[in-house]
C-alpha cells in the first residue's frame, strides 16, 4: 500500500499488484488507425457516440469548488437523455452489452462506455468502461462523490491532487471526492479503464487546468 500526500483532508490511497515510478524518456510510441488520436485500434465499437450535455457553473457549484481547490469550474457534463430505462422484468435485462450504452467522448483520444444506475435497475452505482488510446486524456475534473479506478493491464500517468505519478497496472486507485484528477495512458496499447461511482447518475465537472502536455512521459 502506497501513501500520496494529504489532499485538502482526505488521505489518497493506491492500491497496487505493480507499481512503477519511472518510463523510459526515449520510448517511441507506433499504432496504426484510422482515427486522429495516436492511431490506435478500438476494442470496443462507439457507434453509440453521443454529445454531453454541458452546463455553465452556478455560483454554488463554483463555491463548492472553492472549498476544495484553486482551480476555475468551466462546466458541468453529463450524459444526455434519450436511451431508455430497463424494466428489469426477466434476470436477462440486468445485463447489459456494451454496444446498448451510449458513448461520450470527455478528451482527446478518450471515449468512455457509460453505465448510469437509474437507466439499469441499480440505486446507487454508475460504471463507465474507458477506451483510452496510447496519448489520451479525459480534462482534469471532479465528481461531487469518490470515485474508484480499476485497470488490469497497461501503463498510466496520473495527475491526482496536486501530484504526478505513474503507475502501471494491475491497479485499483481511489479518488476522494472533490479531489481535481485525471490521467494519461503513456502506454502503446488502448486502455480499457473501469470507472465506478456510488451514485446512479454520470455527472463531472471540468476544471480550467490540464496538467499534460506533449511530451509527458513518466511521473514525479
Amino acid at each position: 500500500m502506497k501513501h500520496l500526500p494529504h489532499f485538502f483532508g482526505y488521505p489518497l490511497m493506491i492500491t497496487v499488484l505493480t507499481y512503477c515510478t519511472s518510463v523510459e524518456n526515449n520510448q517511441t510510441e507506433t499504432h496504426s488507425h484510422p482515427h486522429p488520436h495516436d492511431q490506435a485500434k478500438e476494442t470496443f465499437s462507439i457507434e453509440g457516440l453521443v454529445d454531453e450535455v454541458k452546463t455553465v457553473p452556478d455560483s454554488i457549484i463554483e463555491y463548492l469548488h472553492a472549498q476544495h481547490h484553486s482551480h476555475k469550474v468551466l462546466e458541468r457534463r453529463t450524459v444526455p437523455p434519450g436511451y431508455e430505462t430497463r424494466e428489469m422484468k426477466y434476470w436477462t435485462d440486468y445485463a447489459a452489452n456494451l454496444d446498448e450504452l451510449p458513448v461520450i467522448n470527455p478528451g482527446p483520444g478518450e471515449y468512455v462506455h457509460v453505465m448510469e444506475g437509474y437507466k439499469n435497475g441499480y440505486q446507487n452505482l454508475v460504471i463507465g468502461i474507458t477506451e483510452t488510446f496510447p496519448g489520451g486524456a479525459p480534462p482534469m475534473h471532479t465528481h461531487k462523490g469518490e470515485e474508484s479506478h480499476v485497470l488490469l493491464e497497461g501503463k498510466i500517468l496520473y495527475a491526482l491532487g496536486d501530484t504526478l505519478f505513474t503507475i502501471t497496472a494491475p491497479y485499483i486507485i481511489n479518488i476522494p471526492p472533490m479531489v481535481p484528477h485525471a490521467f494519461k495512458n503513456i502506454g502503446e496499447k488502448t486502455a480499457n479503464l473501469v470507472v465506478i461511482f456510488p451514485t446512479n447518475v454520470w455527472e463531472y465537472d471540468v476544471l480550467d487546468y490540464f496538467p499534460f502536455n506533449d511530451k509527458d512521459k513518466a511521473g514525479k
